[in-house]
């Protein structure tokens, strides 16, 4: 049995015809920036995630990037202000700080949720911290009532990164509804993905969405009037189009996804693996949609070449961690046990919508049978 990690011919696959009609429609209209579809689509997902508004900009780095400029155009954050932010994350988390002239401040993840260990938080604030950045990461719920609580007691910006967690609950309210803003990634291999790149800004601060709007657009308030210094961050209309297609999907193809991490956790039981947090994915309060799902393994590389063998595709998610990348030497001399462990031994495994019973029950059976 051959079984990719992802294959993005069977997700487009899966709606195809209503795809490509979306998609015959833009072509047709002749517009294909600024126009209905991404208005629709705005709409529609800012409806969806539970905010006022909604912005798309061309990626999910970008997103970031322009929430965090925005603040600063409104004098809510300055050059040098310090922002929280897990240690644990993929790199455009990073970027997006550093980009605005702002200070990354790397907190360790708990080995049990691999997401932020929000006991640290007291204990890296100092007087120029002035934001938290939330990564969903893998897409699993980072929300909790302590990190809430932590932004409003110190007067914090609690912005998400919500790019791998379209669709993720809490509360019975979704992740990138929590913070004062959010930014979403809809990267092809996403649960929601374009066929290309795009992304989202959702927030209930019309100023702070009017802005981000302004600055992903050249830096225009009206049509050759530029009030700010931007970029140019806009997505395109078949990539709304498609996106609006998707987007009625998303929920049920969340659910498979869940069903299979669910299997997962219930029959996986090489005593090789570790599978983080699996005792609290059927939490009523939490629902995680499993973009990403991870395994720990400490020989990782031979569970790799192992599974490979077998027909099954594997990611790791991701080998190097921020902090020893080559961009940021600053770093290099920081010790982040926790965060270098889950990059040493993380491996990602198939899960997703387009996966059979068959195949599921095939890869909890081989990776049973690992032996090293």
């Amino acid at each position: 049995m051959r079984i990719p990690y992802l294959s993005l011919q069977k997700v487009t696959a899966q709606h195809q015809d209503e795809i490509e009609a979306a998609v015959k429609q833009v072509i047709e209209s002749g517009w294909y920036l600024q126009g209905e579809a991404t208005r629709r689509f705005e709409n529609d997902y800012a409806r969806f995630i539970g905010t006022q508004c909604c912005v798309g900009c061309g990626n999910g780095l970008d997103a970031l990037t322009l929430i965090f400029r925005a603040y600063k155009e409104l004098g809510k954050l300055r050059n040098g202000d310090e922002v929280i932010v897990p240690a644990n994350t993929y790199i455009a988390s990073i970027l997006s700080i550093t980009e605005n002239g702002l200070k990354p401040v790397l907190v360790e993840p708990r080995i049990d949720t691999l997401e932020l260990d929000y006991s640290q938080l007291e204990t890296h604030l100092s007087d120029r911290t002035r934001a938290v950045l939330l990564v969903h990461l893998y897409g699993r719920c980072a929300m909790t009532q302590q990190v809430a609580d932590f932004c409003h007691r110190r007067h914090l910006l609690l912005i998400e990164d919500n790019a791998q967690a379209h669709g993720c609950m809490y509360g019975g309210r979704r992740t990138g509804s929590f913070g004062d803003a959010a930014a979403h990634s809809f990267y092809p291999g996403k649960n929601l993905g374009a066929l290309g790149d795009a992304g989202a800004i959702t927030t209930d601060d019309a100023s702070l969405a009017d802005l981000c709007r302004a600055l992903g657009n050249y830096g225009s308030s009206r049509k050759y009037v530029f009030p700010y210094k931007g970029r140019n961050s806009r997505m395109d209309e078949i990539q709304a189009a498609v996106l609006s297609v998707k987007l009625r999907y998303l929920d049920t193809d969340n659910r498979r996804r869940w069903q299979i991490a669910t299997y997962y956790a219930q029959h996986i039981s090489n005593p090789k693996i570790t599978l983080p947090g699996a005792e609290a994915w059927m939490c009523g309060d939490v629902n995680h949609v499993f973009h990403i799902f991870p395994v720990l393994c400490a020989c990782r590389n031979e569970l790799q070449e192992y599974l490979k063998q077998k027909g099954i595709g594997t990611m790791i998610h991701y080998p190097i961690p921020p902090h020893q990348q080559e961009c940021y030497p600053e770093w290099h001399s920081l010790s982040l046990p926790i965060t270098e462990r889950i990059h040493r031994e993380e491996l990602s495994i198939p899960c997703n919508q387009t996966m059979t019973d068959e195949e599921v029950r095939y890869v909890v059976d081989v990776i049973n049978r690992f032996e090293k």
